[in-house]
């Protein structure tokens, strides 16, 4: 695939528009290039008033076809985990840093690749837009590029994992780093797995006790 050719989203996020709106708008966004190969934008899913806001990377396969996040099977996970840490799934802002699926095609599989940089910073102004309306007291950050995303800075997982950071953002939401429930799946051993599992509902715990 080609590297972003615009200068990003901002000029097609409405001001000052709610979620709805936005999510309609997000249709139409030409910040860059990976519209043209995405089945459908991937934007949110979730209550603009929650207090908790989850940010992965990107949508996948499963998303990028049912047009909703987290429902394949680092979804599957992430729900697992969060109903293991006492939080209700239906309760929580889900959203990804990118909105559109970026992929490498083989054959008639479609080939996660992690989106670049200058995707993330393109597709930025929504992100901004969404923080704004749901003005929450604590966002997750699942993965490096939510980080990234997030604190507009490149970020170590292994250094700031389960801390507390002043978010980027105008109202400078506490951002809480973890893992991305993909990386799980990534992990052949079953007792290395169930440690990495326990390990991730720990940092989703500290995420509620942060909303209280």
């Amino acid at each position: 695939m080609a590297d972003v050719e615009r200068p990003g989203a901002q000029e097609w996020v409405p001001e000052g528009a709610g979620i709805p709106k936005l999510r309609t708008a997000a249709e139409a966004c030409r910040g860059c290039e990976l519209w043209r190969d995405a089945t459908q934008v991937v934007f949110s899913d979730g209550s603009a008033s929650a207090r908790m806001v989850l940010v992965g990377e990107q949508p996948g396969d499963r998303e990028d076809i049912e047009g909703e996040p987290f429902v394949g099977p680092a979804g599957r996970i992430l729900s697992e985990a969060l109903e293991a840490a006492g939080i209700d799934r239906e309760g929580v802002y889900l959203t990804n840093a990118v909105k559109h699926f970026r992929f490498e095609r083989r054959g008639k599989r479609r080939i996660h690749e992690k989106p670049g940089v200058a995707h993330v910073e393109a597709c930025a102004p929504w992100l901004e837009a969404e923080l704004r309306v749901v003005r929450p007291a604590v966002a997750v950050a699942l993965g490096a590029t939510a980080a990234r995303a997030l604190l507009q800075r490149p970020v170590r997982i292994g250094e700031t994992r389960g801390q507390v950071i002043e978010g980027a953002d105008p109202q400078g939401t506490p951002v809480l780093v973890t893992v991305h429930p993909a990386s799980l799946l990534r992990l052949r051993d079953q007792q290395d797995r169930a440690a990495a599992f326990q390990a991730f509902v720990g940092d989703l715990e500290r995420a509620r006790e942060l909303i209280g």
